[in-house]
């Protein structure tokens, strides 16, 4: 199995480079030159399995020889052990043709879990074997932070940087990052938004003197091991609702399109997904991208679900190669604009992204009334980020097709915008009732590139 980048002028690398290396060195991201498939009677199969087994069923062959199959198994088992239940991705219904898929039982009480603890598992045994250092350096709108952090605090092998928007976090977000206590993990409150810290991680990965110095990598959702990881729960929805002998749709709230790739990828792997539905919040860049084929960046709203406060989506440019036929010239083009303020994406690459994703949005005034809502006649408390998912789903339902909202974290992690909507605020789980007692670590730092890769070199003494 070989990856290539999106922009194509980058050479082709195994899974376990392209894992550890994160961006391409031309700037793109790194796709699977082909999609393996599975057919329906391998789908089938899946019925009943724990989730860890289907892990490996849906994951082994994009991995190639990286690890063996008992090696493999064995990181996969690890990764999902400490998760507080025991489906890991459970489902509950809302109403009739409706579910939800809580994917917040990991660690740090949100979807970033399910990639992450297993992108430190197999960051360790690959890093392991080579006898390698590495710096990783990640940029965050809240969760992917605490995730990272989580997965690779207190490794030999691994020094964690974590880039996240000063006073756009939520409380219970910024804590998860500034409260452990190694000395491999380091916060940085960068002045700006998340667009910024994400551009600041993509420049230290351009500037190859630095990358290659402090042996960079990176473990955003750029990174194709996350985006893998994720695949695995579209498959164990759909089949606990009667895939393959049922098409099912998934709606996912979406920041930087991370998750909602890995829906296609299950889809191109044969998975019959009817719709992909993308559910943004007032930051909605990427629906007016798909009703009108114009990505145009705008100024950056807070809201009340940050981790979605977001202008650019870096995984879009993964399903734009596709869309624009793997043409890695034109997607290079297209990104050139995209510095200058944004492109249109071409009526036929429009038409096929059309195929397989729709859109939607939610206001501040909607996502609230979602909460309130979901709670009192479904039985649920929404975070903000997955009120918004069964808002969006609710105008995308089909009586014929069961539909499948991502809630992507924790209500405990948004208390002050759910005890706003419901009257309640949400408890923290009993692992983690001291979190506003432990004291933080944390630096504060200007959105600026020569001062971070400074600060960067001397935490790791180079």
């Amino acid at each position: 199995m070989k990856y290539v980048s999106t922009r194509g002028q980058a050479p082709a690398l195994g899974f376990e480079e392209t894992m550890l290396s994160g961006l391409a060195r031309d700037g793109g991201l790194y796709v699977p030159e082909t999609i393996p498939q599975m057919s329906h009677a391998d789908i089938r199969a899946l019925h009943g399995l724990p989730y860890e087994e289907v892990a490996y069923r849906v994951m082994r062959p994009f991995v190639g020889d990286a690890f063996d199959d008992a090696t493999f198994m064995r990181l996969i088992e690890n990764a999902y052990a400490s998760f507080g239940h025991a489906a890991r991705a459970p489902l509950v219904q809302l109403a009739p043709g409706h579910f939800l898929a809580e994917l917040f039982h990991g660690p740090t009480l949100a979807f970033k879990d399910f990639a992450m603890q297993l992108i430190g598992q197999m960051f360790e045994e690959a890093l392991k074997r080579r006898g390698d250092r590495v710096t990783i350096v990640g940029a965050t709108s809240g969760d992917t932070g605490s995730a990272a952090i989580e997965a690779f605090r207190g490794l030999d092998a691994v020094d964690v940087f974590i880039l996240y928007p000063h006073g756009r976090v939520s409380e219970v977000q910024r804590r998860q990052m500034t409260t452990p206590t190694e000395a491999n993990v380091h916060a940085i409150a960068l002045d700006g938004h998340f667009d910024d810290c994400q551009a600041r991680l993509k420049d230290m990965f351009n500037h190859f003197e630095f990358r290659d110095a402090v042996r960079l990598a990176g473990v955003n959702s750029i990174n194709w091991g996350r985006v893998l990881a994720q695949v695995v729960y579209f498959f164990t929805s759909a089949v606990a609702l009667g895939a393959p002998d049922r098409r099912v749709s998934f709606t996912v709230p979406t920041g930087n399109f991370g998750d909602i790739f890995a829906g296609y990828i299950a889809k191109r792997m044969g998975l019959p997904i009817d719709k992909l539905v993308v559910a943004t919040n007032q930051n909605d860049i990427l629906h007016r991208c798909l009703s009108t084929g114009d990505y145009l960046t705008d100024s950056v709203a807070p809201s009340i679900s940050p981790s979605m406060d977001i202008q650019v989506s870096s995984n879009f440019e993964r399903a734009l190669f596709d869309a624009y036929g793997r043409d890695g010239a034109a997607i290079a083009q297209l990104m050139d604009e995209l510095k200058a303020g944004g492109f249109h994406v071409s009526q036929g690459a429009l038409e096929k992204l059309r195929e397989d994703f729709t859109s939607g949005r939610a206001s501040e005034v909607e996502t609230l009334a979602m909460i309130t809502r979901a709670h009192a006649t479904m039985g649920e408390l929404l975070c903000p980020h997955s009120a918004i998912g069964v808002h969006v789903a609710e105008r995308h339902l089909d009586p014929a097709v069961p539909m499948v909202t991502l809630a992507t974290a924790h209500p405990a992690k948004f208390p002050d915008a759910v005890e706003q909507a419901s009257g309640l605020r949400p408890p923290l789980p009993e692992r983690m009732a001291d979190l506003f007692d432990r004291p933080e670590r944390v630096t504060r730092a200007a959105n600026d590139l020569t001062e971070l890769e400074t600060l960067i070199k001397e935490r790791i003494a180079l």
